[in-house]
């Protein structure tokens, strides 16, 4: 009787990079190895599976040593989404899955490679989903691998800020990733002990932020740092975009930091205003301890779910412990600040100016 052949599933990295990720392809594989299943490595998201790259086995020795590397030996891409390039002709990705003798694909990613798995499932390839972003909107996981480096990443930039900007008594203006969602942003001006935080839940008022910089000014305090969030939007206004979206994919955010800094200049503050920008810093560089940790979590994890063929499910962080839940609730599931939250609170609590009264956000969105 022939023996049954073992799964072969292919593991693929989509959408931007985040610290972590090398971790949780190691986890995978080391795990995956250990349970018999086959893992295969889609190079570049899936560009590697439609043709203009590879895909190569992954094996032990190719996860060796890379637990503190930042970005993905497997290599990323925010412009293959699958149903762009091979549009309605499914049956191409298909047929390439059968001609590879790939059972499963295994995705790493955010809110968008995680709706690209939901649709993959319903086409009846079948899909595990494991969470990163350094945004932190997913919602369907209590963290997502990356956030915890970039936040830490955006902390000393706030620190590091201080000291110059005291130096020559300026407003500092520190523009952070994080897109629709400003978690980065108000946890590490909560932790470097900035002035002002914009977020993009809460709309703000140009003229509360120049008030604050008046009230330092007023104390002694000839200096200012404010983060603002790259899709934060003043009142009535939109997020600012350097490139527009085309189908499949989201418009680059960016510019929200020198529009803020415009704002400011035109009150006519006593001080010099500069903006950083902090970009890809945030993704890039070895990721922090919590996230190796997370990550190898997650992809230990998500390689049990393969064993078991428990298919068409995202691991997930939920309430401390590593689960699992169906992909299509994890998308539904959206995580932004509460502008009227805790953490929101905490901030308003110790002096910070978020740009607008609390219960004002929701009225002006």
């Amino acid at each position: 009787m022939e023996a049954e052949r073992p799964l072969r599933v292919c593991l693929l990295t989509g959408g931007g990079d985040a610290p972590g990720l090398n971790a949780a392809v190691r986890a995978f594989v080391h795990v995956a190895t250990r349970r018999n299943v086959l893992v295969d490595a889609s190079l570049f998201g899936f560009e590697g599976l439609l043709g203009t790259e590879q895909v190569v086995p992954l094996r032990l020795d190719d996860v060796r040593g890379i637990l503190p590397r930042g970005g993905s030996i497997l290599g990323c891409s925010t412009r293959s989404n699958p149903f762009v390039l091979i549009g309605d002709h499914h049956e191409t990705l298909r047929n390439r899955l059968h001609e590879l003798s790939i059972d499963a694909l295994v995705l790493a990613g955010g809110d968008g490679t995680m709706s690209i798995a939901c649709r993959l499932e319903e086409l009846g390839v079948r899909c595990i989903g494991i969470p990163k972003t350094i945004d932190g909107d997913l919602g369907g996981t209590d963290v997502t691998c990356g956030i915890d480096s970039a936040v830490e990443t955006a902390t000393r930039a706030v620190d590091a800020l201080h000291s110059t900007a005291e130096a020559h008594q300026r407003v500092m203006v520190l523009e952070v990733m994080g897109r629709n969602a400003g978690w980065i942003a108000l946890r590490a001006g909560i932790a470097g002990g900035a002035d002002a935080v914009l977020i993009p839940e809460i709309p703000y008022d140009v003229e509360r932020v120049a008030r604050k910089i008046r009230e330092r000014q007023s104390l002694g305090r000839r200096f200012s740092i404010v983060v603002v969030g790259e899709g934060a939007m003043p009142v009535g206004g939109a997020a600012s975009e350097v490139e527009l979206s085309r189908p499949g994919h989201l418009a680059r955010l960016g510019g929200a930091g020198e529009r803020l800094a415009d704002e400011l200049r035109a009150h006519d503050l006593d001080h010099e205003v500069r903006v950083t920008v902090l970009g890809h810093l945030q993704r890039g560089g070895t990721p922090t301890a919590f996230d190796r940790l997370l990550a190898t979590r997650l992809g230990a994890h998500a390689a049990d779910l393969c064993a078991e063929q428990r298919f068409g499910r995202m691991v997930a962080l939920r309430n401390g412990h590593i689960d699992s839940m169906p992909l299509g609730e994890a998308i539904r599931c959206v995580s932004r600040v509460d502008p009227d939250g805790e953490l929101a609170e905490c901030a308003r609590a110790i002096g910070l100016e978020l740009g607008a009264a609390r219960g004002a956000a929701r009225s002006a969105r």
